[in-house]
């Protein structure tokens, strides 16, 4: 049986490693020439299911109109005209009553912690090596910041989820390069949740996936999922000259390249919503633009030794090797991904500001990416009303940490096998988009 994926990022990669090993056929349709290139490019690093949170929280709105006109904020608004904007804020505002948030979260950690499982077995049979570092500290700056966090340290305590909350000594214990110039309430560490270098890890599995025999077709955009009238689907390809940004095959007037498949699993990221509109599967994901930066270690001493997240600012900084990567910033409104100077001077001052001699930061490697979100936080994972068609996408800001669960799912749902965790609230039908 062949199936076909769409997309190469890290969800679409572990999904297409799963699949194979499942002893499908697999095709990846990926419209970059290398994997990666996209949400999973220039993400923070962090692998922590006991930190996983949907961005609808208690207090969340608030926190946005507070720092509408802030110079510095974790938060950016570009309001617009957009209908799909403002019935994507509609739907997320309802999600962020304490209720819907301990429901949101519980499914986005059950995913997390087992896709965690699949990634150590994965590591451990393939030994891939992506500077993987151990351990997630979360700073508050005041006790209002730690107040707030108090609905997720709840459910951390309800689940005996491994932490320990730590004074500011206790922070800098943990992290000796923190500095004392920076006011700091307390920390939560979360001793199991760990960080590594995304892109490195898909770029190796994409390999050893090729050597098993998974098909990649690189630089190919991709049309709609079309049905066939006697079963399976087809997949309309042309080719993409990233010079000029225009579609190449039309431009030299040749008929687009055609691939059938008796499955179809939509790993797209913030371009699923357009490719399944067609087809009446209407999805409420909406970009949310991100940013990072990422810069050389200058002072080995002063530099973090793992990975770390600023709650006021929700800024992360990650360890890579000699590298630190400073990432954060939820920009609500704009589908462009220029460079903003605001988000970026975001991420430099929470950096400077913990670790103000650790890197070179002035030459600082600069990012901007679209995170594919939806509403509520969860993904969906698993068939559609579509025969044969599948989806895996919506991961938000946490799809490397739910990436090998994620792909390990969706193979087995593709395979007709049960899922090995409860798949409630994170199939398609959630939205009334599952198989009738």
């Amino acid at each position: 049986m062949h199936v076909i994926v769409i997309g190469a990022g890290v969800i679409g990669v572990c999904s297409a490693w799963y699949l194979r090993e499942a002893g499908f056929d697999v095709t990846v349709v990926e419209r970059r020439a290398a994997p990666a290139q996209e949400s999973s490019f220039g993400n923070a690093g962090v692998i922590a299911p006991g930190y996983v949170t949907p961005w609808a929280a208690p207090g969340m709105p608030g926190k946005v109109l507070r720092n509408l006109f802030a110079s510095t904020s974790p938060v950016l608004f570009r309001p617009s005209a957009d209908p799909a904007m403002w019935r994507w804020i509609a739907r997320w505002l309802g999600e962020c009553t304490l209720e819907r948030y301990r429901v949101n979260k519980l499914r986005m950690q059950r995913l997390a912690f087992y896709s965690r499982e699949c990634l150590h077995a994965l590591r451990g049979k393939l030994e891939i090596d992506y500077e993987q570092s151990q351990g997630y500290l979360q700073l508050f700056r005041t006790r209002r910041d730690l107040a707030l966090a108090e609905p997720a340290l709840a459910l951390l305590r309800e689940h005996k989820v491994p932490h320990r909350l730590v004074d500011a000594d206790g922070c800098r214990g943990i992290e000796p390069g923190l500095t004392t110039d920076t006011p700091l309430a307390g920390g939560l560490h979360l001793p199991e949740d760990e960080s590594g270098n995304c892109p490195m890890f898909v770029r190796r599995l994409r390999t050893l996936a090729e050597a098993a025999g998974v098909r990649f077709v690189m630089d190919r955009d991709a049309g709609a999922p079309r049905p066939l009238p006697g079963g399976g689907l087809a997949l309309d390809l042309r080719a993409v000259d990233h010079g000029t940004g225009h579609d190449a095959g039309h431009a030299a007037g040749g008929a687009p390249e055609t691939l059938t498949a008796d499955r179809m699993l939509v790993c797209a990221g913030v371009g699923s919503a357009a490719l399944l509109r067609p087809l009446g599967l209407r999805i409420p994901l909406y970009p949310v633009k991100g940013y990072s930066a990422t810069v050389q270690v200058s002072d080995e001493l002063q530099a973090p030794l793992a990975a770390l997240m600023d709650e006021s600012y929700k800024v992360a900084i990650t360890r890579m090797g000699n590298r630190l990567r400073v990432a954060g910033t939820a920009e609500l409104g704009s589908r462009r991904l220029d460079l903003r100077p605001a988000a970026v001077n975001t991420l430099l001052k929470v950096a400077r500001d913990w670790f103000p001699v650790a890197g070179h930061y002035g030459n600082a490697t600069l990012w901007a990416g679209a995170r594919p979100m939806l509403p509520d936080g969860p993904p969906l994972i698993g068939a559609t009303a579509v025969p044969g068609l599948f989806l895996n996408l919506g991961h938000g800001s946490t799809g490397w940490a739910m990436a090998c669960g994620s792909g390990r799912i969706a193979a087995d749902l593709i395979a007709g096998n049960a899922a090995a965790i409860d798949l409630e609230g994170l199939t398609p039908a959630r939205y009334g988009l599952g198989p009738r």
